[in-house]
This record gives C-alpha cells, structure tokens and sequence, in this order.
C-alpha cells in the first residue's frame, strides 16, 4: 500500500492527473473524425455501446454504466433519437422509468464500429496486452479513487 506524504512534485508533466487528462483528451481525439463519419459523438459512442450490448436498458440503467447523471445523459438520448438510432418510451409498470431501445438504424450501425475501433488501437501503437494491462490499472485506480472519495465524504457527515 502507498505511503501518504507531502507531495512529491508540484510540475505538471509528473501529475498523474494530468497525465489521464491528456490521455483521455487525445483518446476522444482520436475516436472524433471517424465517429462523426458515423453521426455520433464520442459520448453518444458510448451510449450506443451499453445499448448494443443489451439492446434496450432504462436511462438509469445506462446512466450507471456510464457514470453519468440523468441530467447529462438526456439531451444525449434526445440526440440519438432524433438521429434514428434509438426509441425512447416510458414503462408502463413505472412511468417514471423511460426505456432506450435501438432502432433497426442503430443496430445497423453496430456492424460500422469494429473498423473504427481497430484504428484506435492501431493509432495507439500498443499491443493487445499492453492495452489489457493498462484498463485494468485504470479500472483498478478508478475504484481506488472511488472508494477514497467515499470513505474521505462519509467522514464528514456528523
């Protein structure tokens, strides 16, 4: 386990925040060109990806796949409907809950995306265990950092 101390550096080149910010920023990036040539964003991208997985979820259900609020991912549905690629309806059990269903459109579109993920990967210059290893640290730090926030806004509460 790491050991807390005083911080090691204050140059922005050695933060590692930095560092995923510039990563994440040159991801999209990269991602951006061959998505519009699909009429997506790259968050749009990823809506499509939890739908092409489960066909049709509630906007709950896709909102904590994405670690997004209702509030974010909405406009962001509102776009992919307009766009053909999803149906939005509300549940008949609870009204509240609006369902996403992929359209014949979006499901179309699935069969588009292989290529432009195999650009990504090559552009990135890693190999398929480079890329694994490197996930799993970000998954790994996410949950860390998670877990950190909670347990540091759980201490807080009187």
């Amino acid at each position: 386990m790491p050991q807390s101390g005083p911080a090691q550096s204050t140059n922005l080149d050695e933060q590692l925040c930095f560092a995923l910010y510039a990563a994440s920023r040159a991801m999209i990036s990269s991602y951006r060109p061959r998505l519009d040539a699909l009429g997506l964003t790259y968050p749009q991208y990823l809506v499509m990806l939890v739908l092409w997985e489960r066909e049709e979820a509630t906007v709950t259900s896709i909102g904590a796949a994405l670690q997004l609020e209702t509030g974010t991912l909405s406009p962001l549905l509102k776009r992919l409907e307009s766009a053909g690629f999803v149906a939005r309806r509300r549940q008949e059990v609870d009204e509240r809950s609006v369902l996403v269903s992929l359209t014949p459109a979006g499901r179309a579109l699935r069969e588009r995306v292989p290529a432009v993920q195999r650009q990504v990967v090559e552009a990135t210059g890693m190999s398929g265990a480079e890329i694994a290893e490197l996930r799993e640290a970000l998954h790994l730090l996410t949950v860390r950092l998670r877990a950190a926030t909670n347990h540091e806004s759980s201490t807080f509460i009187a």
